[in-house]
């Protein structure tokens, strides 16, 4: 698995299928890393050459010592591209990962092809919200912030159908360096894209969860409208929608990528 090295950050990265196929490019959501699209990666790498990477502060990537911004978070996944050697990708995004998808958009649009922005908005949440969450990580550690998680992730059906899935994810966001996510929120308290996503002209699919607390389905709508090559999806699903309706996700968006081949 190949390790990309940007300043002073390592960023973690996992390769499948053949790189001779179309690359599509996979960013994850905050508190999580890349083993989230591990249904995704499977049913796709026949068809694509599917990319992964662990989001600087996330998983096995380092924070490193510089602040993160958006715009920082947005062009560590061109490193990663331009490390593989590869010209142009598909992009899927989930929440935070949506947002770096539309900074790529907005600022390296001829990187990427076609571009899906799952469980995300042009702005997530409130600079007042991040900063305090990015202060109780800072002082507490991942605890609280996990205590948590799962009702804002997850359905309470899923809840109490997965457990184990459910388990496995919270213990994951136990384990993220406190550091690590409260520079991610940081960069998600400053994160403002709601003036610039129309002028985004890749073809886009937003993915919302019929059940998001966090981003929720107005949020897509809103994105889908400003974006001239936008269609919305709705999923029975809640904030992580690749997990929780993961075989219907996995459809719509090989639907969507395959549309012009």
């Amino acid at each position: 698995m190949p390790s990309i090295r940007i300043d002073d950050v390592e960023l973690y990265c996992r390769l499948d299928g053949d790189p001779a196929l179309p690359a599509l490019l996979f960013s994850n959501s905050l508190g999580t890393d890349l083993d989230m699209w591990d249904e995704q990666a499977a049913a796709l790498s026949r068809d694509f050459h599917v990319v992964r990477y662990d989001t600087r502060g996330h998983g096995r990537s380092s924070a490193g010592s510089e602040p993160v911004t958006l715009g920082r978070l947005g062009r560590d996944a061109l490193a990663v591209l331009d490390h593989i050697g590869i010209a142009r990708a598909h992009f899927c995004g989930i929440s935070m990962g949506g947002m770096t998808g539309q900074w790529l958009a907005i600022h390296a649009s001829h990187r990427l092809d076609r571009i899906v922005l799952a469980n995300t908005a042009a702005r997530i949440g409130s600079a007042e919200g991040w900063h305090m969450r990015a202060g109780q990580v800072r002082r507490e550690g991942m605890g609280g912030v996990a205590d948590g998680a799962a009702g804002r992730w997850f359905t309470p059906e899923f809840i109490a159908g997965h457990g184990a899935v459910v388990n496995r994810m919270i213990g994951r966001l136990r384990e993220q360096s406190p550091e690590g996510y409260a520079r991610c929120c940081d960069a998600l308290a400053h994160a403002d894209l709601r003036t610039a996503v129309g002028a985004i002209r890749n073809p886009v699919l937003v993915i919302a969860g019929r059940h998001d607390p966090v981003t929720t389905v107005a949020d897509a709508e809103w994105l889908g409208g400003c974006i001239g090559q936008a269609r919305v999806e709705q999923l029975d699903a809640s904030h992580l929608s690749s997990i929780e309706a993961g075989a219907a996700f996995t459809a719509r968006l090989r639907e969507f990528l395959v549309a012009e081949r």
